[in-house]
Order: structure tokens, then sequence, then C-alpha cells
């Protein structure tokens, strides 16, 4: 029997500029969807539509983990700096149950341009945990690798 995922059980890698030092994992993902335009045409004499499919496009891919002074302060400054012009690549990669590497899949993944970088949000009377969130405008299809 098929073992199936859940959402916790995926790894979501990121790499900024192809630097290894800006190699770091994300804790939820959210967006990516592969979709397409709907383009229809409408023939006379009160006849059904016909769908001529379109083009296809793949959604922002938005990425959140928390925020931890180590690892995101120290750089924040380097993710700012490349809002709208790094390249930034997501590997989505299938874990087994016991968080290793599903090797008989290939990983998921997405290439694209840096959009959004948000600093965690600021709230005096709450104490839930500050995440980090950037925002990834994908740039051609996903692919397996």
């Amino acid at each position: 029997m098929a073992q199936a995922l859940r959402q916790d059980t995926w790894r979501i890698a990121v790499r900024l500029n192809g630097n290894k030092v800006y190699d770091l994992d994300f804790d939820k993902k959210t967006g990516g969807e592969y979709d397409s335009e709907d383009t229809k045409y409408y023939p006379g004499n009160m006849a059904d539509s016909i769908s001529l499919g379109g083009r296809s496009t793949v959604g922002n891919v938005t990425l959140q983990r928390i925020y931890l002074h180590e690892r995101d302060h120290d750089n924040i400054m380097v993710w700012l700096n490349q809002v709208g012009k790094g390249r930034v690549t997501v590997n989505q990669i299938p874990l087994d149950i016991n968080g290793n590497p599903y090797d008989k899949q290939k990983n998921i993944q997405y290439s694209g341009t840096l959009k959004r970088v948000l600093v965690p949000e600021v709230d005096s009377e709450a104490s839930g945990a500050s995440m980090l969130e950037i925002e990834i405008s994908p740039d051609g299809p996903i692919t397996a690798v």
C-alpha cells in the first residue's frame, strides 16, 4: 500500500542566488499552484461554448518560518537588498514517516525572483511566534529535480 503524505512530511529548502550560505529551510509554504488561462469561444446560434485552453502559469510561492536571531536577523539585510532582483530556488522534498527524504520521488522545484520579504510583525499584546515571510515570483514551469 502506498504511503500517504501529511502536510508535515515535507522539507522546504530555499537557496538565494545559488549561494550555499543562504541555503535555508522554511516551515510553511502556500501557493505555487499550476494554473492556466480559461479561454472560451462562443459560436453563434446559441451553440455551446468551445474551450480553447490557454497559457499555463505558476502562482507566487509564499514561505514562512520562525525568526531566529542567529540565523535570520544577522542576514535579514541580505534578503531585503535582494527584493525584486535576487534569484531564489525552492525545493519541496517529500519525506517518509521517519523524516528521511523519500528517494522514489523527485523534488518539486520552483525558481524565480524574490518578490517580497516581510520582517516579523509586532504586537505588544501578543506572544505568538515571530515569523519571517518571503514571496517568490516563479518564472517558468514547475520542475522535478
